[in-house]
């Protein structure tokens, strides 16, 4: 791979914000905005005429490092000894140059989870997850994904058209969640509220992260009463040892990775299918292509778009940019996919985007998160096979925010079906593998015939609340 290079011996463009210096804030490219949001693939090509790596905004006055080359992402992906995912080393954060209050801190702030930890406290806690993940048997998680889709298909089915994010796409994954890692529905909409409200860039981040925090010490609470066969209590009885602290966060971790990105590839992948052209004879007939299309956006609009937070460990050079220890070093997922160094075909198969990360830190759930994505598109287009956009694809709007790649709404039109697939909510009984995870360090645990009732939130969407109090009338 060949980037430009601004070493001691060329001189930079005109204008690079590469050496603007601390005084040159204002030539730093902001990852906020509506602009952004509305066409971050400009934002990215500008950035690139500056190298592989290049300064921006992420927030109003928060400084960052965001590296948009492949070869370059996976360097500091997988180079540990040089960089930490340790956020108590953000310098800024530290000396109150970035306030508390900022609306990037709940998505960046320094938790005891394995998602922002190095060595060997991170292969500790990430060990628990992915112990406690593997137990989930994928032909039940299937299983339950078709049940919970086919419910809220004749639920919006009957009247010919649907947001398939408000009534689909984000609703879908938090069953899931709920379902398997045995979240009451009360205690569910405090984890949708305040997990959507760090995300999103105009809301309350404190707030959001408040409510996020009670809801998930009441799921621990509840746990440690009444443990079941869902991964929140294998974490508990994992060899790890988990304090109520570590459970609380290691939920909070999966919890975001599971939802929100979750709902935004289900829904990048829908929005692919329906409007882009080379799809449409294969759905017109009759097969769907549903892994290439989630393989194509992983590669060009994944649902975590800039993360992978690292700090440097030390002041070090990264392809001729000087980088000073604990400044704040962004993946862009999205521009190091999209790499113009990068040739080939990513349709149909190509898996070596960055979409998941890389290195240590690796997302530990991606196949069931592709998983239930795949089932979701699947059973969506099967189920209404003549959906198409009520809007035209340049009309679809973006949310705001540096991280994720998401849509506003995805609103859709079809002809109305007149039979219901399903009478009854999706099933609280426990169908998931309570054998132990295939490793030596996970002894087999005690778990109950007993499960929390699958749960309704997103309590911030009126369809939901209606769907939610139907289901508890019953």
């Amino acid at each position: 791979m060949t980037t430009p290079q601004h070493g001691p011996g060329t001189a930079p463009p005109p204008g690079c914000p590469a050496h603007a210096g601390p005084e040159g804030a204002g030539a730093r490219t902001p990852l906020y905005g509506p602009d952004f949001a509305a066409d971050p693939a400009a934002t990215y090509a500008h950035l690139r005429t500056y190298g592989s790596v290049a300064p921006v905004d992420i927030a109003p006055g928060v400084r960052a490092w965001l590296v948009t080359g492949y070869e370059s992402a996976l360097e500091v992906l997988r180079s540990p000894e040089r960089f930490s995912k340790d956020p108590r080393r953000w310098r800024d954060l530290a000396d109150g140059t970035v306030p508390a209050d900022s609306p990037v801190v709940p998505m960046m702030m320094y938790r005891p989870n394995a998602l922002f930890t190095d060595g060997d406290e991170h292969a500790r806690l990430r060990g628990a997850i992915t112990d406690s993940l593997s137990r989930v048997d994928p032909n039940a998680l299937r299983g339950y994904v078709e049940q919970s889709a086919d419910t809220l298909i004749d639920r919006f089915g009957p009247t010919g058209r649907a947001d398939l994010l408000g009534e689909y796409g984000a609703i879908l994954p938090l069953l899931v969640f709920n379902q398997m890692f045995g979240c009451p529905p009360e205690t569910g909409d405090k984890l949708v509220e305040g997990m959507s409200g760090i995300f999103d860039a105009d809301a309350d981040s404190e707030k959001a992260n408040a409510v996020l925090t009670e809801g998930v010490a009441e799921l621990v609470a509840l746990k440690r009463e009444r443990p079941g066969a869902d991964v929140t209590s294998w974490l508990m009885a994992h060899p790890a040892r988990l304090t109520d602290e570590e459970m609380m966060h290691q939920l909070v971790v999966l919890m975001g990775a599971g939802t929100e990105p979750q709902q935004n590839l289900i829904c990048n992948g829908l929005r692919l299918l329906l409007s882009d052209d080379r799809f449409a004879g294969d759905l017109a007939g009759g097969s769907m292509p549903v892994e290439d299309a989630l393989d194509e956006v992983l590669w060009t609009d994944p649902p975590m778009a800039n993360y992978a937070v690292h700090y440097p460990l030390h002041d070090l050079e990264l392809d001729g940019i000087e980088l000073r220890a604990g400044e704040p070093v962004l993946i862009s997922l999205a521009a190091a996919n999209t790499d113009p160094a990068l040739a080939g075909d990513r349709r149909g198969g190509n898996r070596a985007h960055l979409a998941w990360s890389a290195g240590a830190h690796t997302c530990p759930a991606k196949s069931p998160a592709r998983l239930i994505a795949a089932v979701a598109v699947e059973k969506l287009l099967d189920r209404l096979p003549d959906t198409e956009l009520a809007v035209g694809v340049e009309r679809l709007e973006w949310r705001q925010g540096p991280f994720h790649r998401a849509l506003a709404a995805l609103p859709v039109r079809f002809l109305p079906i007149t039979q219901p697939v399903t009478t009854d909510e999706p099933s609280g009984a426990s169908t998931w593998n309570t054998n132990p995870a295939p490793s030596s360090s996970t002894p087999p645990v005690p778990t109950s015939t007993g499960r929390e009732p699958a749960s309704a939130n997103a309590g911030r969407r009126r369809w939901w609340s209606s769907l939610a109090r139907w289901w508890h009338g019953r």
